[in-house]
């Protein structure tokens, strides 16, 4: 029996992905694997089959204070995440190197500390358990990850700028279906390129940037990759440019695999390497940091929050005909569509009055607001005064589709009115509460100066700045409801 395909009948995995578990499913298998280390490596060394090492108070002291740091040691040599193109080989030496590590930190302790009374033996096995564990671990996942993407999940739409140099590399994408990537368009001008894959990938363009604009604009684009054999300079800025105005990662292919720049990232797909340009939160830790507190600090407010949820939604039926949940459907990720819930606020027929209220709207550019809005039930005022009728989306949340912190989702009527510039506030997951959501009169803000701080806050990221953002928005609600 096929073990994946066993998993993909069930639909299992596009349940995880769909919440988004896996991170923090993987996060805990790495716990696990090292915790099943020290304790196969306190059994052998105490010949102890019968009970855990945590009855040592030596080896809690060891196990608290090696965990973290091994954790940490997988994030900073970038293994702790399943790779898309990387050899098996590779990942040998990666987790052999982090194994090292692990054994020079426990030599340190075990000479700074004088714990003499540890054994040796008991220490190498620790390091040589979690090396085998941790990698088996690892090829496991890699061989799952492969076989998911191979049936079309978890897979990044790209436009290539090539020249006949790219044909190994356009090759090796189609084939390696497990890499996850999937070709939307290639810009060239080679005929052999044209001949090879046809009309349905090939554009030649007549004015390269403003057709890539075009289709960046319109289709879901996540990454541009320039492989040419000459590079034009005034080109690829212009590239890089409208990739940055749009929030889309650019890649440049290096002639020279020593060649870097300080504002680019190195990275290697396949055989081959590339320089990568993104002005959108790049860092993996502080990413998998902020992912980690949406989940665990939206699971916490569901909790706390439940009573409230419960009694708002039995107000919500009795006080007006319609449904408790109110679910539309905004623009998230790079252009991608999702439903939205809200607990009911307005009369069921509210959508359908919007026209005739145009005159109303209280705000610039393509949203739409009223002050004192006739739609809006007795429940609803106070639901949309203290900012709880957004609970719902703590379900957006945990799904994947939204995060705590971040520009807020627009409607697809919306975003067909931005501006070029504009377009790159979906360059991030939307969120609950961003920087013009702190404003006592979030309605005195225009349209431009709204998107400013959008961009404002995708330029100036960090985890700690969305701490600040999520403390000073729970202390804004909480002083809406006691007002």
């Amino acid at each position: 029996m096929d073990f994946y395909k066993v998993l993909h009948r069930f639909r299992t995995v596009p349940f995880l992905m769909k919440w988004n578990l896996l991170g923090i499913i993987l996060g805990f298998l790495d716990i696990l694997a090292i915790t099943l280390a020290f304790q196969l490596s306190f059994s052998l060394n105490y010949n102890n089959w019968n009970s855990f090492f945590f009855s040592d108070k030596t080896l809690i002291y060891l196990y608290i204070g090696v965990m973290p740091v091994w954790l940490i040691i997988l994030y900073f040599i970038k293994i702790a995440e399943v790779p898309r193109t990387k050899r098996y080989r590779m990942l040998f030496f990666e987790y052999i190197q982090s194994a090292l590590f692990i054994a020079v930190l426990f030599v340190f302790i075990y000479f700074a500390l004088r714990l003499y009374m540890v054994p040796r033996r008991l220490l190498a096995n620790i390091c040589f358990f979690g090396f085998v564990f941790l990698f088996i671990l690892r090829l496991v996942e890699y061989k799952f990850f492969k076989s998911y993407r191979t049936r079309g999940y978890d897979r990044r739409n790209i436009v290539i700028i090539a020249d006949e140099t790219a044909i190994p590399f356009i090759e090796s994408l189609q084939k390696y279906t497990e890499w996850g990537y999937n070709i939307k368009s290639i810009f060239t001008g080679s005929e052999k390129i044209r001949m090879k894959y046809g009309d349905t990938l090939i554009k030649a363009p007549k004015n390269l940037i403003k057709d890539l604009n075009n289709i960046m604009e319109v289709d879901l684009i996540d990454e541009v990759i320039y492989f040419k054999d000459k590079i034009m300079p005034s080109e690829t800025r212009q590239i890089i440019r409208s990739c940055e105005e749009l929030g889309v990662t650019f890649r440049i292919h290096m002639n020279n695999p020593d060649e870097n720049l300080s504002n680019a990232i190195r990275i290697k797909l396949g055989k081959e390497y590339f320089l990568t340009f993104s002005n959108v939160p790049y860092k993996t830790i502080s990413l998998a940091a902020k992912r980690f507190m949406d989940v665990s600090v939206s699971l916490l407010m569901l909790v706390f929050f439940l009573p409230f949820m419960i009694f708002a939604a039995l107000a919500i039926k009795f006080s007006s005909e319609g449904p408790v949940i109110f679910r539309q459907e905004r623009v998230g990720l790079r252009g991608r569509k999702f439903k939205i819930l809200k607990f009911r606020t307005m009369f069921f027929y509210a959508e359908s009055m919007q026209e005739e209220l145009a005159y109303m709207n209280v705000v610039d550019g393509p949203a739409f607001k009223i002050e004192n809005d006739p739609r809006v039930t007795k429940i609803g005022r106070f639901l949309r005064r203290t900012g709880l009728d957004e609970l719902p989306q703590l379900f957006n949340v945990l799904k994947g589709e939204m995060s705590l912190v971040g520009p807020r989702p627009p409607l697809e009527n919306e975003t067909k009115q931005y501006e070029r510039w504009h377009l790159r506030r979906l360059s991030v997951k939307p969120g609950l509460s961003c920087f013009w959501q702190l404003k006592s009169r979030k309605n005195s803000v225009n349209f431009e100066e709204w998107m400013e701080m959008d961009l404002a806050y995708i330029d100036n990221w960090s985890f700690r700045l969305d701490l600040i953002i999520l403390v000073r928005t729970i202390r804004t609600v909480l002083l809406r409801v006691i007002s």
